[in-house]
């Protein structure tokens, strides 16, 4: 039997020091990213990802930048990470704007997470080139015995705070989720051949084949079949029938249309029909001027 000096267990102080929080948050972000990835409750990602986009970079960020433990102290610790976080993830978002791989759900999450880890490689990096005293780590102290003593308004403080976090987080996933299920639509668009949304043929001759890039991305939350066709005053266009696509499939591709009367402001029409309607359901269109 241990000796506890007298002592109840609910009397020991308890004190657990991370010599490696940075490796404990490597391996959380991992994970968090798998949960992310593949649990199917929309609100659970959102709560999980949450400390993958607002907490863990501005950390591993002032880690790298602030080593030693006597820069700051713990609540300031805390709160610039919140701080940094709101700041870099952003700025990875706008960075990925400009990149081939564009603002996408794996695209970020790997950005992320690279972000993360070359970040704690330079702290860790860092970290070791200062002795053991002045190193910052992360502890928790856990007296029961300094909480029974603690005032009714600070346990009562204390208590509403953690509540408040914790309905923060709850309600936001489930506000989210809520609003990705409200959010059903279908994304129609017609690009330029460089995949822009310009460069679009403006004059062509009668009998000229033109083409553009057509998309269509499945947001509806399941499976639709479509109909696409291209028309207009004295235009003929292809024809793309029973199209079937899953949620957040994406279909794209290399659409001809050729102008078979002259004349000026002529109406390229692009219609996206749901099977079985008789209306469209998207639209796109652009003018031409054609010529003899």
């Amino acid at each position: 039997m241990p000796d506890t000096g007298g002592k109840s267990f609910w009397q020991i102080p308890l004190k657990i020091r991370l010599h490696d929080e940075l490796l404990v948050i490597n391996i959380l972000t991992v994970l968090l990213i798998i949960i992310t990835a593949f649990l199917p409750v929309k609100a659970l990602q959102i709560i999980f990802g949450l400390p993958l986009a607002l907490f863990f970079p501005g950390y591993t960020l002032h880690a790298a930048l602030f080593p030693h433990k006597e820069t700051l102290n713990t609540l300031d610790r805390v709160a610039l990470s919140f701080g940094l976080s709101i700041v870099v993830t952003p700025l990875i978002g706008l960075i990925l704007n400009f990149t081939p791989w564009g603002i996408q759900v794996y695209s970020v999450l790997s950005s992320i997470t690279l972000f993360i880890i070359i970040m704690s490689v330079i702290a860790s990096l860092r970290r070791r080139q200062l002795s053991p005293e002045e190193r910052f780590s992360v502890s928790f102290n856990f007296n029961l015995t300094e909480w029974s003593a603690t005032s009714r308004l600070n346990k009562g403080l204390s208590i509403t705070l953690i509540l408040v976090i914790l309905g923060t987080l709850g309600t936001l996933g489930y506000a989210i989720s809520i609003r990705e299920v409200g959010e059903r639509f279908t994304q129609f668009y017609v690009l330029g051949l460089e995949g822009k949304p310009e460069g679009y043929p403006d004059r062509l001759k009668v009998g000229e084949e033109a083409n553009v890039i057509v998309g269509i991305i499945n947001k509806e939350g399941e499976a639709v079949s479509y109909r696409m066709e291209v028309t207009g005053n004295g235009i003929t266009g292809e024809e793309i029938g029973l199209l079937i696509l899953a949620h957040e499939d994406k279909w794209e591709r290399e659409i001809s249309f050729t102008p078979t009367e002259a004349g000026k402001n002529q109406k390229v029409e692009f219609l996206l029909y749901k099977q079985g309607e008789s209306n469209p359901y998207r639209e796109v269109h652009f003018w031409i001027e054609v010529i003899e």
